[in-house]
């Protein structure tokens, strides 16, 4: 007998996409007003204030020991701290989208290369053959779009590091992570993101903020669409479905964002990009796919 999988979790690779996708444009135009740790304190502790107010109505529950805590906490740090505050100080130190796009494009190659040990999962052919044709796809999009030019050794570090980040977080929630509360999950995570970004914002930063109403509009989208929404769905996803197949989504990401930086950044998409987007989508719906 064949277990149907659930509604929300056919739809929610697509909602994903989507929301995560459109986040790097809405990033830049943040970048556009803040600077790269002020503008992530700022969108953790708006999180924050909208979930504590949720936490006290619905009172969710609470991990059952410390340790259950310590590996969501460990998550968030990898995600919020690392992630995104590498790729963000990348972007603030020169490095273009192109290149940020190509580095972090690499996540699920480590994670196909890594899961068989650390989570036991195994890539099938199908598979690798689809991870492969997604990084040909996503490389074709970005190249497309504008040419990798010299970029700062400093920026590409920071974006290195932002990709070891992203794959560890995407791993260690596979294999530790268990179910909890999506609101109980969240408030850990992003108060574990405020934590260490605020610091580092009053130290290195001067924590000016251009306020207007389309910085106003980018953050809304930065805390309830990229912050609540996609995180939620990532983290569902990463537990109910085999990690590589759910890293095999990020290679959407960089085609995806290219499309929604037509609109958002006046970047217009050439029409080699399209071909690109056409072999990312192949490649993920063979790397998604059971055999």
């Amino acid at each position: 007998m064949i277990s149907k999988r659930p509604l929300w979790l056919l739809a929610a690779p697509v909602i994903f996409l989507l929301l995560w996708s459109a986040g790097f444009g809405m990033a830049k135009l943040g970048l556009q007003h803040a600077q790269p740790l002020t503008l992530l304190a700022l969108r953790y502790v708006s999180v924050l204030l909208v979930l504590i107010p949720v936490a006290l109505v619905v009172r969710p529950p609470l991990p059952r020991t410390w340790r259950a805590a310590a590996d969501v906490a460990v998550v968030g740090f990898l995600i919020q701290v690392v992630y995104f505050g590498l790729c963000y100080v990348a972007f603030k130190s020169g490095v273009s989208a192109s290149a940020v796009s190509i580095i972090v494009c690499l996540q699920p190659i480590l994670v196909a290369l890594t899961a068989p040990w650390l989570v036991g999962e195994q890539v099938s052919t199908k598979g690798w053959i689809g991870l492969a044709l997604g990084l040909v796809g996503a490389a074709v999009v970005i190249l497309a779009r504008s040419k990798v030019e010299a970029e700062s050794p400093f920026g590409l570090i920071c974006t290195a590091l932002a990709l070891l980040g992203i794959t560890g977080g995407t791993l260690y929630e596979k294999r530790f992570g268990v179910t909890h509360h999506p609101v109980t999950a969240n408030l850990i995570q992003y108060a574990v993101g405020a934590v260490f970004t605020l610091p580092l914002a009053l130290a290195t930063e001067s924590l000016q903020i251009q306020w207007s109403p389309q910085f106003i509009w980018v953050m809304a989208y930065l805390v309830i669409g990229n912050s609540l929404l996609a995180m939620t769905l990532l983290l569902a996803m990463i537990r109910a479905g085999e990690v590589s197949r759910v890293s095999a989504l990020f290679y959407l990401v960089p085609p995806l964002s290219a499309l929604f930086a037509w609109p958002l950044l006046g970047e217009v998409m050439p029409p080699l990009g399209w071909l690109g987007m056409a072999l990312a989508a192949a490649g993920v719906a063979m790397a998604s796919r059971k055999g």
